[in-house]
């Protein structure tokens, strides 16, 4: 976490924070990055006002979130404040502050709005674009085929090693946030699509060198995150479907999908990993809305 020379006290007390969030919290890579990214801004803003963080007051944290505005998203300002909230907790149980700052103030509550989706017909266009018969295709169409059968999120699908497939089974496991583990069953057209790709394409990915990571690049590497996100995008426009295609939308709609067809709420909340079961009742949300536009298409008096 980059701070100028003089504030090393701070840059101490954020090395030890961060350290609590991934030691003792277990959270995502991706969320402590952005934590700490939201502390520095904080640090230099009260490093402005010759102010250290222990002396931080309730003051302080109201001008610097106001200072926020226009610059950041709602949801970004909403997460700025979420983690000065842990960070003075943290401050409390480390014993360098006996009352945190931020504890009367509410965290801004964010509209939810409904995630978009693919409909089936759209995932069926998208999943057969590509070539079964080039190596890349046989990989790509086995990450396709794999993310809409288990609602893996990207980070978890470029992270899956050999080990963490089970074929005879037909399941895959994964470590989702906080490093919590979870067993996600797979289809026969991800099983499918995974046994071509290991046993043929993958094998000319290697080319002969040694890799643990399931999906590959072109120099026998794992593949990553952005690699992913341009592959998909690639065969959103190939496919002709006009929405944005991402991952988090395909997992999107393997949640929809699976709920539209009459599975549990709490089955899908397990396979997607969530810790709130009021983090899935969004895709409840989501097919109801769907019944209604097919009610109002289709019915003779809408």
């Amino acid at each position: 976490m980059p701070l100028k020379p003089e504030n090393e006290r701070a840059d101490l007390l954020a090395d030890q924070f961060i350290n609590h969030l991934r030691v003792e919290r277990g959270l995502a890579d991706n969320t402590i990055q952005a934590y700490s990214r939201d502390l520095t801004r904080f640090f230099e803003f009260l490093y402005q006002r010759h102010v250290s963080p222990p002396e931080a007051t309730r003051d302080h944290i109201i001008q610097y979130i106001g200072s926020l505005k226009g610059s950041l998203s709602s949801k970004s300002i909403a997460r700025n404040l979420s983690a000065l909230k842990m960070f003075f907790r943290f401050l409390i149980s480390d014993g360098k502050i006996k009352e945190s700052p931020a504890r009367l103030l509410e965290t801004m509550k964010l509209p939810r709005r409904l995630p978009e989706i693919l409909t089936r017909d759209e995932v069926d266009r998208l999943l057969s674009q590509p070539d079964p018969e080039k190596n890349m295709g046989q990989r790509d169409r086995a990450m396709l085929e794999l993310l809409y059968a288990t609602g893996l999120r990207v980070s978890e699908l470029v992270g899956l090693r050999l080990n963490n497939l089970n074929l005879e089974a037909g399941y895959v496991r994964t470590l989702g946030k906080g490093s919590k583990e979870r067993i996600v069953p797979m289809g026969g057209k991800a099983l499918e699509a995974l046994k071509s790709y290991i046993s043929e394409g993958r094998a000319g990915l290697l080319k002969g060198r040694n890799s643990a990571y399931l999906f590959l690049n072109s120099r026998g590497g794992g593949i990553s995150r952005q690699g992913f996100w341009k592959i998909i995008k690639k065969y959103g426009i190939v496919a002709g479907i006009k929405k944005r295609i991402t991952p988090h939308r395909l997992r999107h709609s393997f949640a929809s999908h699976l709920l539209e067809g009459g599975a549990d709420l709490r089955s899908v909340q397990v396979m997607l990993g969530h810790a709130d079961i009021s983090t899935t009742q969004i895709y409840t949300h989501v097919s109801r809305e769907r019944l209604k536009q097919i009610h109002e298409k289709y019915h003779p008096r809408p």
